[in-house]
């Protein structure tokens, strides 16, 4: 009995290590994340739309994603900050072969 009490904290030892603490630090990086936003700054929400803060709420952003289309979105919405330049990386790759092969897909034989 006492063995298997010592597996039972060994395991539960092991959860709070590998699952828990790395899952509240992640939380804290993203409410610093919400909490530093300013107008100006380029950004993704976690559904993966694009965008540029014009305004601030307490619990929203006005976030436009083209010239003149503003929209409302909440602020734990948003997922990350980005560059001007990583937002054109992440679109095209870094190493964007689609050009190569003379308009042949990759799938198609000759």
């Amino acid at each position: 009995m006492p063995v298997a009490l010592l597996y039972l904290g060994i395991l539960v030892a092991a959860f709070l290590l590998l699952i828990v603490r790395p899952q509240r630090r992640q939380m804290a990086a993203h409410r610093a994340l919400v909490a530093s936003l300013q107008v100006g700054d380029e950004v993704v929400t976690s559904g993966g739309i694009y965008g540029t803060i014009r305004g601030l709420d307490d619990g929203t952003v006005d976030l436009e994603v083209s010239p003149g289309i503003v929209l409302r979105v909440a602020r734990g919405a948003i997922g990350q900050r980005v560059g001007p330049d990583e937002d054109l990386d992440e679109i095209e790759g870094p190493d964007d072969d689609r050009g190569e092969g003379e308009g042949q897909s990759p799938r198609s034989e000759p």
